[in-house]
């Protein structure tokens, strides 16, 4: 099981995750590219951070929205997409390639995200969009119950998945992540060791209503903008060790 983290998030004089603590726990860091968060400085500093210590980079491209930090949906047209992926894709991997490091994949932000696993067309216009990329770019996306679906879209469009599974949250029944304004939503720390150890023993997630899912599982997403998610990293880390 591999950990991925989003990183290179801070602006300015405004600072997130402290990445020299995340950086040594992870295998992925999914980095900022500029339209929700990021700066050059931040985004260079991140980038060295993950050569130092060998973890794999991926372009976290977002809605053009630095000042609500990704989070609001935006109405793009479908055939804009393409640009507003390709722009920041490219940001990042010219400054990674100026540190000697090779872009690996894509996961969108925030509402991004999010939209994409709920509106089919964005979803397929996300796929289009890093296939016709032109360097070997994997796209990380959601692990729901629709997987196969996904799966079969990817292959005839081109473009390798990786799927993600989160450490904290908890999941509806038809494997989608529990609104945050929903009680139970955030899971407690016990509750996520426990989630996390039944990911790597069992590949399977137990929803907020009881259901026992079995799901694809390539990457496991941790936090760590706080010293206590810097410590349940450490945690999840440990269990994911012990299992290898």
């Amino acid at each position: 099981m591999q950990l991925n983290c989003d990183l290179g998030e801070s602006f300015g004089q405004w600072q997130l995750s402290d990445e020299a603590q995340v950086m040594p726990y992870i295998d992925m860091a999914n980095v900022a590219c500029g339209f929700h968060a990021g700066d050059p400085i931040t985004i260079s500093k991140t980038l060295n951070l993950a050569k130092q210590h060998d973890v794999c980079v991926g372009a976290h491209p977002a809605y053009p929205d630095l000042a609500g930090f990704g989070r609001r949906s935006m109405a793009i047209a479908l055939p804009d997409v393409a640009p507003l992926l390709h722009y920041q894709i490219a940001a990042l991997e010219g400054m990674a390639k100026c540190q000697g490091l090779t872009l690996r994949f894509v996961k969108p932000h925030g509402a991004l995200y999010n939209d994409m696993m709920a509106n089919p067309e964005l979803l397929t216009a996300i796929m289009q969009a890093v296939a016709d990329y032109p360097s070997d770019l994997q796209l990380m996306i959601m692990s729901t119950t629709n997987h196969a679906e996904h799966s079969k879209q990817a292959l005839y469009i081109g473009v390798p998945l990786l799927f993600e599974v989160f450490a904290d949250r908890a999941y509806t029944d038809n494997g989608l992540l529990m609104p945050r304004t929903q009680e139970g939503a955030l899971l407690s720390e016990d509750e996520m060791l426990d989630q996390v150890t039944n990911m790597i023993h069992k590949k399977t997630i137990t929803t907020h209503g009881g259901q026992t899912l079995s799901l694809p599982m390539d990457s496991l997403c941790v936090h760590g903008d706080n010293p206590t998610a810097i410590k349940q990293i450490q945690k999840i880390r440990a269990l994911v060790n012990d299992e290898t």
